[in-house]
């Protein structure tokens, strides 16, 4: 079972289902498992540990949250809030669809749009949270959101009967990354690598491990828009020196043709940035690691976190392949 938060209050995201899948093992050449998290209820891994943060706000006697997203981040904060019975502000960048602000609406969340990218629209959100009796919710980088997130590895420990060779995951501002990080910790799973994959023109983790520090992307070019932010957390960088965390640069292309072959294989439509990650498999990118000697040969089995997405619809997938000429 998910791990009880500090208090004794039931979490806000369910135990998610761990299913072998044929067809990604086929793909990958070797026993690939799925960490089912686009069935959360709010179709995303960031009800774990935004959940997590929120009920921990509540019991300091929070009286407004502000969250700043283009999409999963500020509808988990928008479920959490509705069920706290507290008001919440998200503020979004103007990249963000009408359904997803629409989604918003329909929790109870009062949207606001500023700026074009997360980065701007994250200024206006800690604005706002200068008034008194709000929190800000951060969509990656605090750690209660990262002790949330890490209840997905407690999971794995519980429903694999031994541990992977390797779990894959996408990756944004960090956060997911920072969360599975301590779930290994937790259970005792340090040693087995991480494959962290990004989208071409949203690599901003990829680019600070290159340079050893933190960089700032000039802009997001890339059409995973979830993975959207110009700077990982600080967290992320300190994680690769605590894990072995491989980093892969996926093509949109990729990760969108990804996301098709999953919806064909799984009957499952999941975000472009969680393509990023299924890509790893569809692509070949395993095996060159393995070729490379960066992961182990042979490898027994490997988990990828199905992270989601509700900001994804089938015009969308549709309008994403005409825009990069997949026709």
């Amino acid at each position: 079972m998910a791990a009880q938060p500090s208090g004794g209050e039931k979490p806000f995201h369910i135990v998610s289902p761990v299913l072998e899948s044929l067809s990604l093992s086929q793909a990958a050449g070797t026993k690939v498992y799925m960490k089912l998290e686009n069935v959360q209820p709010t179709g995303s891994f960031k009800i774990r540990g935004i959940g997590h943060l929120c009920q921990e706000a509540a019991k300091k006697g929070c009286r407004r949250f502000v969250c700043s997203s283009g999409g999963n981040a500020g509808l988990a904060a928008a479920y959490a809030a509705k069920k706290l019975g507290l008001p919440v502000t998200v503020v979004v960048p103007s990249s963000t669809g009408p359904a997803t602000v629409r989604k918003l609406e329909e929790l109870g969340a009062e949207v606001e749009v500023s700026g074009q990218v997360w980065d701007e629209a994250n200024r206006r959100a800690l604005e706002l949270a200068q008034t008194e009796g709000w929190v800000s919710v951060h969509p990656f980088d605090h750690p209660s959101v990262w002790q949330g997130h890490a209840s997905l590895v407690r999971e794995l420990k519980d429903s694999l009967e031994t541990k992977p060779d390797a779990i894959l995951l996408a990756v944004g501002g960090g956060g997911l990354l920072a969360g599975v990080v301590a779930g290994l910790h937790q259970v005792g799973w340090q040693d087995v690598p991480i494959v962290a994959a990004e989208t071409r023109g949203a690599h901003s983790f990829h680019a600070a491990l290159a340079a050893g520090r933190l960089v700032s992307l000039p802009d997001i070019t890339s059409v995973a828009k979830c993975l959207g932010a110009k700077m990982v957390a600080a967290r992320a960088l300190e994680c690769a020196q605590e894990c072995q965390v491989i980093s892969q640069v996926v093509e949109d292309t990729e990760a969108v043709r990804a996301v098709e072959q999953f919806l064909d294989d799984k009957r499952m439509l999941v975000q472009p940035g969680c393509g990023a990650a299924l890509a790893l498999l569809y692509t070949g990118r395993l095996q060159r690691l393995q070729r490379e000697g960066r992961l182990r040969t042979p490898l027994a089995s490997v988990v990828v976190v199905v992270c989601g997405g509700s900001s994804i619809q089938a015009a969308q997938l549709r309008a994403l392949k005409s825009q990069l000429g997949l026709e």
